[in-house]
């Protein structure tokens, strides 16, 4: 099988790569030197790259080969997680690193990337395959992508990819002009628009999971689910990050670009075949279904928050207008909520809860699946009378990936008592072995040409015109920040709007 073909071989980590040469923008940035790196390094340790691989990094701060490799080294010894470093192995995989300074809107840098491409191929065999990978901040995206065609770089004798880092546009119009801009030199199944999200190997059993067990199939619809909710907490505030941030806010940062894309997965028909194009045209059709919320209708169906002075592991800690760089009067949400509906006949009726957020309790990303109560209580003698326990279905991405299913059962002893009961699925447990990290399987996914796991284009504009009627109503309220302390569970709004639908939120 060609390695340009779509592959389906669902064993992603035992098919063969060919050679290629990765050019990182922004290689000097936190990215590359905390997870592509790492990521790039923990494959060659597992010999699934191949011997004609390469590096080529740029950013503008002047630095030799050997400079680079220097600081390469330290990082990914540093932030190898999991995993063994290995000296000798370090030799090798170093003398594929080159480096080149240079700024993006500078023509002559991309002469010199040309020809460093040359001389890459000649002394590693690259075959000319080229990924490009860009993680410089997003107002530099359509300028590389212009800079590499007129350069004529998107082309060549092997093949040539492009990975795009989150946020692709900061709003609809900006994320339509984005892909004009690339797609006026790159094809689209040249465009890997990444979402590391996607790449986490819980998500990915999610397929794996619906359509592998026929258990799971007809109970999954609105005849059966009452609710579903998609939680992704963190623990820690902004992190130093806070003028980045307060251009962003909880919404742009994780609902658009990371949790619609998990809904899609949870929610989305059966694809005909386990193929790149058959998957994502069933994601972006359940994109396509979410209702898209009314401005009347947004005040009830979304909910922005802002991190105040609290307490957090035991400590004190800042409201996030007091975190430095961050304006004292901003209006930057660091909490959102929204409830999303799929006008569907799988879905009709059915609300998905969506909520992230910063300084909360705990860290902690799950996809808690409500289904509905028995239809009459039979057990009137037990510790909660006339109630019926739900069924709950857990999905838990991080910090533990696993599966969790709750039911309930017989107390013991006399009478009829009954008690809620979990059934785990622990990945670590069961497999006894380490799982990928993201950026290791979308890595390799781009480099093989398995585009399954990225996003398409039609569905980045849906995620956007779903959080569009949000993001335009917010902006234009005076919201009364901050209105949730740090180490709190996120504003009171939050939880009234469940409570409008007879829902409450799920304590991790």
């Amino acid at each position: 099988m060609s390695v340009n073909s779509p592959l389906q071989d669902p064993l992603r980590f035992h098919r063969k790569t060919p050679p290629c040469a990765v050019v990182i923008f922004g290689a000097n940035g936190d990215l590359t030197k905390r997870k592509l790196m790492p990521a790039l390094y923990r494959l060659a340790y597992e010999g699934r790259l191949a011997p004609g691989f390469a590096v080529i990094g740029i950013s503008r701060t002047p630095m030799s080969d050997d400079d680079f490799r220097a600081r390469m080294h330290d990082s990914v010894s540093r932030f190898l997680e999991d995993s063994p470093f290995d000296e000798d192995l370090w030799r090798s995989f170093a003398q594929g690193l080159f480096y080149l300074t240079g700024d993006v809107g500078d023509a002559a840098l991309y002469k010199k990337i040309g020809e460093s491409l040359g001389g890459v191929d000649e002394e590693h065999a690259t075959a000319g395959n080229v990924l490009f990978y860009l993680s410089t901040q997003p107002s530099q995206y359509g300028e590389i992508a212009e800079g590499l065609g007129a350069a004529g770089l998107a082309k060549g004798a092997g093949w040539r990819r492009i990975i795009v880092e989150k946020p692709f546009g900061h709003d609809l119009p900006s994320a339509r002009d984005l892909n004009t801009r690339i797609q006026a030199h790159f094809a689209e199944e040249q465009i890997y628009r990444i979402d590391h999200y996607l790449g986490k190997e819980t998500v990915q059993n999610i397929m794996a999971f619906r359509f592998g067990n026929g258990i799971f199939e007809p109970l999954w619809n609105r005849r059966y689910i009452d609710h579903v909710q998609i939680t992704a907490a963190e623990s820690i505030g902004v992190e130093g990050r806070g003028a980045y941030y307060q251009e962003a806010g909880a919404l742009r940062d994780m609902i658009q670009n990371h949790l619609l894309q998990v809904m899609a997965t949870i929610a989305m028909e059966p694809s005909a075949t386990f193929s790149s194009d058959a998957v994502r045209d069933e994601r972006a059709k359940l994109l396509r279904s979410v209702r898209i919320l009314k401005p009347e209708e947004v005040a009830d169906n979304a909910v922005a928050g802002q991190y105040g002075p609290g307490r957090v592991a035991g400590g004190a800690v800042v409201g996030f207008r007091q975190e430095p760089g961050v304006n004292p009067e901003s209006t930057t949400d660091t909490y959102a909520a929204a409830t999303f509906l799929v006008d569907n006949w799988r879905w009709a009726g059915v609300p998905f809860y969506i909520r992230t957020g910063k300084y909360l309790p705990k860290r902690v990303s799950e996809i808690a699946i409500h289904f509905k109560s028995a239809p009459l209580s039979v057990f009137r003698s037990s510790e909660t009378p006339g109630e019926s326990l739900p069924n709950l279905l857990i999905l838990r991405i991080q910090p533990e990936e696993g599966i969790s299913l709750k039911f309930v059962s017989k107390r013991p002893g006399a009478g009829m008592t009954l008690r809620p009961v979990s059934m785990d699925f622990n990945y670590g447990a069961s497999f006894g072995e380490r799982s990928p990290s993201a950026y290791e399987t979308l890595l390799l996914d781009a480099i093989i040409g398995d585009a399954t796991l990225y996003t398409r284009q039609d569905m980045v504009e849906a995620s956007w015109s779903a959080v569009q009627p949000i993001m335009d109503y917010w902006a234009a309220q005076k919201f009364s920040f901050p209105n949730y302390a740090a180490g709190t569970w996120g504003p009171t709004a939050s939880d009234a709007m469940l409570a409008r639908r007879g829902h409450v939120w799920r304590t991790p």
